[in-house]
């Protein structure tokens, strides 16, 4: 298929295609006259690449993966340690980020019943004012 089919298909740009191509991300095939050729499984590979990247990965450790990950890229090679230690480090990174969140929420909520009861008194306040 042409970069324009993939594109329309995976949702990513024909220019992040050309990115993903030059970084080795993927592979396509070139015809006699230049143009690239994509087979069906470089669907699922675009596919993957994006997932990473939503997961907050740099082209560097999706690199890694692609080279060394069975399970996303069908390669004869075992999964790599390098890449079994970047799962954990995303693993722990994100679990750090979760319980930033958590504490962020946490303070904000506080925050908020704090300004609740604030005005809660500023309007009892002004009640007995007028009241008198």
């Amino acid at each position: 298929m042409k970069i324009s089919e993939l594109s329309d298909q995976t949702g990513v740009s024909m220019r992040s295609l050309r990115y993903y191509e030059e970084r080795g991300l993927i592979q396509p095939k070139r015809l006699d006259n230049g143009y690239r050729d994509y087979d069906k499984s470089i669907l699922e590979q675009v596919k993957t690449i994006r997932l990473y990247f939503n997961l907050g990965l740099s082209t560097d450790e999706i690199k890694e993966i692609v080279d060394c990950d069975p399970f996303v890229f069908p390669y004869e090679q075992l999964i790599c340690n390098d890449v079994m230690e970047l799962y954990q480090n995303k693993l722990v990174e994100v679990e750090h980020q979760i319980n930033t969140l958590k504490d962020v929420k946490s303070r904000l909520k506080n925050r908020i019943k704090k300004v609740e009861e604030l005005r809660e008194t500023m309007d009892r306040s002004k009640a007995n004012d007028e009241s008198k």
